[in-house]
């Protein structure tokens, strides 16, 4: 299962490790996701989203109807 928000579309970006010597090795970043459930209360179900705990600070703040509504279908 790849590491993408369902909703934001955050991923795993590359960077850096830096040491105190400065020495440099690669390391990924990878987003915060977590697997939740969502009640829809106009079509009486839950949904089931891998989302990033981002996406559910946005989700609880505008409401997950709206968001679901924004997102294309793509993602």
């Amino acid at each position: 299962m790849s590491a993408i928000c369902q909703v934001t579309g955050r991923k795993t970006v590359a960077g850096n490790n830096v040491s105190h010597a400065n020495n440099k090795t690669r390391r990924q970043f990878k987003p915060n996701l977590r697997s939740k459930r969502f009640w829809l209360a106009e079509e009486k179900r839950w949904v089931r989203l891998r989302v990033s705990t981002a996406a559910i600070r946005t989700i609880n703040k505008v409401g997950i109807e709206k968001v679901l509504r924004e997102m294309s279908p793509a993602k």
